[in-house]
Order: C-alpha cells, then structure tokens, then sequence
C-alpha cells in the first residue's frame, strides 16, 4: 500500500495563507506584512515563508516585487478558470456558481453536438453512453458519465468548448465524492442522458438543448442534495 504524503511545514503554512487570503483577511491589492515579521507571527524560517510565498504566487493570488513586497493579486479581475478548484475547496459555495455556468454551457454544447458531429463521433457517444451502463459502482459510472461529455465537447468541433468543459470537471474535484448520487444506479444515470445522445444522433439541435437542460438541471440537484448531507455529517461531527 502507497505511504499517504505528510504535511510539510511549508503545506501548512500556504494553506494558511491561502485561507487567509481567500477569507478577505488580507484583501487584494493589500501588501502583506514583511517577511521577517510573518516568519516570527508563524515561527518558520524566512525560507519556508518563500517557499510558500512561491507557492501562492504560481496559484494566481500573490505577486512578489523585489524591493516593494508581496502584494495579494486581485483573483477576481486577474485570475482564470485555474484557480476554481482551489476555490472550491476553500468553500465549496463555488459549486452552485459552477453549475450555473454548466446548465447554461452544457446545453449549448448538445445543441452545437447536434449540428455538428460527424457519424463516427456519434458512433462514440453511443459507445461512451453505453459504458455509462455498464459501469460498476458510482465512482466508474461518474467518470464514464465525465466522458460522454467530453466527446460531447469534442463532437462541437470547438476545442474551447472541450477546454472548457475540461475546467469544470476539474472544479468538482475537490468535492467529487459527495456529488455522486446521480451515478450510484448505473442503469438510471445511462438512462438520463440516452435522450440527449440520440437528439444529438438525430440532428436535432433544441432537442438536444431541451433533454440537456432537463439532465443537467436533474443531477444538479441530486449532487446538491449529497453535497448538503456531506455538509451535515461534517458538521455533526465536529
């Protein structure tokens, strides 16, 4: 078995900052304290602190100017898709932002699908459907699901709409596992999405704008429902 990874002095303390950063207590465009004085407040050594200084700089919320300081980036003008999946498990508030993006993003995908695939890429989301199927337990049919989608993208013949749809996945990352409840039956997740592949495989683009809005909207409140019964059984037990 596979040694889980420790903690390191230099984890703990970007995790710090980086808590601290995204609660607002230190707000963008604000110069953090000198380095000598947060080395003392955290009793670490002035290179564990660019350590993680270096860290946060390359997530997108600090910038370091040689003889002026660190100062924290303004993520929401500056930063990009990138940065959700730290921000999700920072708060995972995110979340209902992100699906938002994916009913509205989702459905014209399908609708693009629908205009655009070629035979053998409806040939593939028949394939990809039918894998949704036949996966075992939630986990493999979540990710079999992920990729009906990703062929979906590619089915555009957009390679932002793939990109983009890559970006969302990632985003569900930190919380993955508490948004499972639509893929623990394979048959009734395989079945949910057949209507969007077959208006796509019939060249119907609002229909397949239509059965993608109504899957998207129904596993988005499943996922909800599981991500607040997570929320509770944390909560409970602490």
């Amino acid at each position: 078995m596979e040694a889980l990874p420790r903690e390191t002095v230099v984890d703990l303390l970007e995790k710090r900052l980086r808590e601290d950063i995204l609660a607002g207590r230190h707000p963008a465009g604000s110069y953090l304290p000198p380095e000598r004085e947060l080395a003392d407040e955290f009793g670490v050594n002035r290179t564990t602190l660019k350590h993680a200084f270096g860290r946060l700089a390359q997530s997108g919320l600090l910038e370091t100017r040689h003889g002026v300081g660190t100062r924290v980036r303004d993520f929401l003008r500056l930063g990009g898709a990138d940065l959700l999946p730290m921000l999700v498990r920072h708060s995972p508030d995110w979340i209902g932002e992100i699906f938002e993006v994916r009913r509205s993003i989702g459905a014209l995908i399908a609708a693009r699908a629908a205009d655009r695939a070629t035979e053998a890429q409806v040939a593939e989301l028949r394939v990809l459907l039918a894998a949704v199927g036949d996966a075992d337990g939630g986990d493999d049919v979540q990710l079999a699901d992920a990729e009906v989608h990703r062929a979906l993208a590619r089915a555009t013949g957009n390679r932002v709409y793939v990109l983009l749809t890559n970006t969302l996945f990632n985003a569900y990352l930190p919380v993955r596992a508490a948004l499972v409840g639509p893929f623990t039956d394979a048959r009734a997740a395989h079945d949910r999405l057949e209507s969007v592949i077959e208006a796509v495989a019939a060249r119907d683009s609002e229909a397949a704008r239509v059965a993608a809005g109504a899957y998207l909207a129904a596993t988005e409140r499943i996922m909800l429902e599981g991500l607040a019964r997570s929320r509770e059984r944390r909560d409970g037990a602490l």
